[in-house]
């Protein structure tokens, strides 16, 4: 069984991002060396199939891949089980969309396994085209902001994203089906997609990738450009999609507690590895993770 999960709407008192005074704020530099100094021993392929419930849906073993030549993680693993959401917070450089890119098939993978399925009815995926993942293995990647097409209307828009449906007239089906969700683009459908507010936009990216009806969710930087009150929106929207309608999230967030306060789990990674792995609520707790990337 999956492990539960919170609602977005759930209040913890934790140490707040940006909550710190002027003397908490330290440099990137310092970020990455501290952080290092916690990586020293990263947590068990058992502690992290435990915090997956031992019933993972997708999951990495072992995992060395990078860009061109270049290993950006070093065998690296992951397991989150199905409706469950895991957030990745880190240093820069430290890998965190380098993930998503493998799972999606973007990077040059070296040796490991990438894999998805319930118990025994698992699949190899390591080698599928990005195509494939979502096609056939139900995994689609929501990139950061700005990848809409601008000139193209809200509607069109959406029925970009069954670009790989056989029938067009699926998309447009299934589009209809979002419109009825999402009455704030109804209202917008034929308008061109530039005119969109920084929220409308990231609602519209979130549910263009929703028209093939992926399992998965990869979500890189969900709250990035946006105001607060479009920032909670899009995490009420989120919340929505694992607890209604049983997705399983993976996301990178730079704004680490609202990350880590809508996540089941979370790694924090530095250089391509796991440095501490837990829940959302532990690694909120957990003061190593305040000083260095809440803000207090």
């Amino acid at each position: 069984m999956a492990a539960d999960s919170k609602s977005v709407r759930s209040k913890k008192q934790a140490r707040g991002y940006h909550r710190g005074g002027v003397d908490t704020v330290i440099s990137v530099d310092e970020v990455a060396r501290e952080a290092q100094k916690i990586a020293e021993r990263g947590p068990s392929k058992e502690e992290i199939a435990k915090l997956a419930g031992n019933e993972p849906y997708v999951v990495i073993d072992d995992l060395r891949a990078g860009y061109g030549k270049m290993e950006i993680l070093h065998t690296f693993n992951l397991q989150v089980a199905r409706q469950q959401s895991l957030c990745l917070i880190g240093p820069n450089g430290a890998g965190k969309s380098t993930i998503l890119h493998s799972i999606f098939g973007f990077t040059n993978i070296f040796s490991g396994q990438i894999s998805i399925g319930d118990g025994d009815d698992k699949r190899d995926i390591t080698r599928l085209t990005a195509s494939q993942k979502l096609k056939q293995a139900g995994i689609a990647y929501i990139l950061q902001d700005k990848s809409i097409f601008p000139g193209m209307t809200v509607e069109e828009n959406l029925w970009m994203g069954g670009y790989l449906m056989e029938m067009p007239a699926k998309a447009k089906e299934v589009a209809e089906k979002i419109f009825e969700k999402y009455p704030r683009l109804a209202q917008r459908r034929s308008i061109p997609a530039k005119v969109l507010s920084g929220g409308e936009r990231r609602l519209l990216e979130i549910s263009r990738a929703l028209v093939m009806e992926p399992e998965v969710l990869l979500i890189d930087e969900p709250s990035i450009g946006l105001e607060p009150r479009f920032i909670d929106m899009v995490f009420e929207i989120l919340d929505d999609l694992q607890n209604t309608e049983g997705k399983t999230i993976i996301m990178v967030e730079q704004n680490a507690k609202k990350g880590l306060e809508f996540a089941d789990i979370g790694y924090v990674l530095v250089d391509g590895q796991i440095a501490i792995a837990g829940t959302g609520d532990e690694l909120l707790e957990n003061p190593s993770v305040g000083r260095l990337f809440l803000g207090g």
